[in-house]
């Protein structure tokens, strides 16, 4: 059996960051050379810890030592830093070349900028003096370094030169707040910045200081790139970037500014020898399309009752389709065989309702979880979140299985069912919103084997990213840039689905729980499966908030965004997300934004969405304490009393509807031992929309 791929999925790349020091620059990201350029003190001269924090949060940089700015050296690039270039009578510096730009540099740049490029240019008090030409850069953005130094001596630290910044707004929406999190910024003995042709000023002086509502900080956006332009370069170096809020606005900065990333077409990906991608095999092709007619003529049951002569022949070119793609899929050997036995089976049992439980049984991708590795799959099924109708599908899917993702589940979030997997390719029933594949969704004779739990982590993502994004905007959402940049990539996305779903999927059977947590095979009011399903998602938020604490790249990198990706997710997609007849994902998400903005954690005011991002987090741990403290006394209650004290947690923060008879001003229901006739007095919209909610849908609505 041969699974080995050639290919990994590596952790997914935020920006490649070039961080130029050709130009006889003041600063450098080489502690060595910061070092020899300024041996008393090389702080002064050293940006290592800005390339430090870019490079823990999964951004790779290096320096540009010698080269010119030329398209072959910015090819692959995302991000170029051009930090303070001078004449060496006037500072220290990295001593390479001269610190004026040639025209073929500056029409260089110009064009990386033009086709999605970042720049970030920081000049400094009294520009003109240090003999670079960035001015002449900065005007095909419609920018200006100007030839000041500021005094300020009603809002300055220290000296009246240390000049506080009056900061504007920093954006709204799906491109990014570059502010978000930023209150306080010094900048040192700075300069000024103008700004035309629809740049944009991010920071001022205050109206006290000697140039009264200068600009400090500009943003302008050019083609389809970025750039900012500042007027001290000091607040970034080694000595500075802790003060204040300036190590969280240099991240913004350059997660704002670095170029967007483009999505990757996973399907158009050749196989482990180079064939023809699965998705375009004409072998493929023909049994999706056999497959397709064949479920046409399927009863709700999945039994085909009429012209089973056309059935028994779609029956039979599925079989050999598949034999003839098994080579493709060795490592499949024993499962293809078994689906295979199951369909002549199924034909000389006359096409009734299907048992495909022996195939089932011996379909194991919780045992092959090898990265990029792709499975065929075959089953009548039905779709979550879709038709409850039974009929055959097939699907092309793979593995994503980073190694971070293996250690994380090898040695913290044991979880040996759980798969995440990407569809490649698939049937007309998954042109749905279904974005699982789970053993109880395959049609077989008493109760399925349950050996494995697949998650379309690139379904998942693609939602959030669609809807999170369109709701952004719409909400005008103060959204810090590095989620901005997860809703924008779908490789970062998808990743840290597939952490958050890791989580989420063992917190089921982990905790102070009921009998039965998930309740899936009980009958319970739907407000139960959605505190099950939010307190498992709650639980996945704080262990990313705890992993974030932690100092392996990936693992902080990712934490953050699975904390973006529940809160939006959660926020913005769940409630308004299918039909209002005992939604309880769409109620979990509505607790969680009740219960944010009742404790203060989030804001709709001047329509617009505003998240406290630097409290938020201590708003969800008090929220998921709630639900344990509920959990943990349920053990000690009757199950009547248990669902009672559930509603009563949901209505605190979610009035119920009007004319509920579980609400506690018109409850009556006398105790019994088995209180499962009293899910039949639950409205089918127990807990109906906002006006928030009600408004939001509308205004989404395609």
């Amino acid at each position: 059996m041969s699974i080995a791929m050639e290919r990994r999925t590596p952790a997914a790349t935020v920006a490649r960051v070039l961080f130029d020091e050709a130009h006889s620059e003041a600063w450098t990201i080489r502690a060595d050379l910061a070092e020899a350029m300024q041996p008393a003190h090389p702080q002064d001269s050293s940006y290592a810890q800005a390339a430090s924090a870019l490079a823990e949060r999964d951004f790779t940089v290096r320096p540009n030592a010698a080269e010119r700015l030329e398209p072959e050296t910015l090819e692959g690039i995302d991000l170029l830093v051009i930090a303070h270039p001078s004449d060496p009578a006037w500072e220290r510096t990295t001593g390479s070349g001269s610190p004026r730009l040639t025209a073929e540099e500056i029409e260089a740049i110009e064009s990386f900028v033009s086709g999605g490029g970042g720049l970030i240019v920081l000049g400094e008090t009294e520009q003109e003096k240090y003999d670079n030409n960035l001015n002449e850069l900065l005007a095909r953005f419609g920018l200006h370094i100007d030839n000041d130094t500021v005094q300020d001596y009603a809002h300055s630290l220290s000296a009246p030169s240390w000049i506080l910044a009056e900061l504007e707004d920093g954006g709204r929406g799906s491109g990014g707040d570059v502010l978000a999190q930023v209150h306080s910024v010094c900048l040192y003995r700075a300069g000024t910045v103008s700004a035309q042709n629809g740049a944009r000023i991010l920071a001022r002086t205050h109206a006290s200081s000697s140039a009264p509502g200068a600009g400090l900080i500009a943003t302008a956006e050019h083609g389809a790139g970025r750039v900012v332009v500042l007027a001290d370069s000091d607040l970034f170096g080694d000595d500075c970037l802790g003060e204040l809020d300036h190590r969280a606005l240099w991240l913004n900065l350059c997660y704002w500014c670095a170029r967007r990333p483009a999505r990757s077409e996973r399907a158009e990906l050749t196989g482990p020898q180079g064939e023809v991608a699965l998705a375009r095999d004409p072998r493929w092709l023909a049994l999706r399309d056999a497959t397709n007619s064949l479920a046409a003529l399927q009863a709700p049951d999945g039994s085909v009752p009429e012209a089973v002569a056309d059935a028994e022949r779609h029956v039979e070119e599925i079989a050999a389709r598949i034999q003839e793609l098994s080579g493709r899929f060795e490592h499949q050997a024993a499962y293809l065989d078994a689906v295979l036995e199951d369909l002549r089976e199924w034909s000389r049992g006359g096409l009734k309702k299907p048992d495909f439980g022996r195939s089932l049984d011996v379909f194991r991708p919780d045992l092959m979880r090898v990265d990029r590795i792709e499975h065929l799959v075959f089953f009548p099924m039905y779709k979550q979140n879709a038709s409850r109708d039974t009929c055959s599908e097939a699907l092309i899917i793979r593995v994503p299985w980073p190694d971070w993702i293996a250690e994380l589940e090898r040695t913290r979030y044991d979880n040996a069912k759980f798969v995440p997997v990407q569809l490649l390719d698939g049937t007309a029933g998954y042109d749905s919103e279904c974005a699982v594949l789970f053993p109880e969704m395959v049609s077989v004779q008493g109760r399925p084997p349950n050996h494995f739990g697949a998650i379309f982590c690139d379904r998942e993502s693609a939602r959030l990213r669609r809807i999170g994004g369109a709701a952004a905007d719409l909400l005008a959402l103060n959204l810090p840039p590095d989620a901005a940049r997860m809703l924008s990539s779908p490789e970062i996305s998808e990743q840290a689905y597939i952490l958050w779903d890791l989580v989420h999927d063992r917190t089921h059977s982990h905790g102070e729980l009921p009998f039965d947590p998930f309740m899936i095979r009980q009958r319970a009011p739907y407000w139960m499966y959605s505190l099950e399903e939010l307190r498992c998602d709650l639980t996945a938020f704080c262990e990313a908030a705890a992993l974030e604490r932690g100092d392996d790249r990936p693992r902080v990198t990712f934490a953050r965004y699975v904390q973006y990706a529940i809160l939006l997710d959660r926020l913005l997609r769940f409630p308004i997300t299918g039909p209002r007849v005992r939604n309880y994902d769409g109620l979990g998400g509505q607790l969680l934004f009740a219960f944010l903005h009742r404790h203060g954690y989030l804001q709709w005011a001047d329509n617009r969405l505003t998240i406290d991002w630097e409290r938020v987090t201590e708003g969800v741990m008090a929220l998921r304490e709630a639900i344990e403290d509920l959990y943990r006394a349920g053990i000690d209650r009757t199950k009547l009393q248990h669902w009672v004290a559930a509603h009563d947690l949901v209505a605190e923060s979610v009035p119920p509807a009007t004319g509920s008879k579980w609400a506690a001003s018109s409850r009556d229901l006398p105790e019994l031992a088995d209180p499962r006739p009293y899910v039949d007095l639950v409205l089918e919209d127990e807990f109906p929309l906002s006006i928030f909610y009600t408004s939001l849908k509308a205004k989404l609505a395609p």
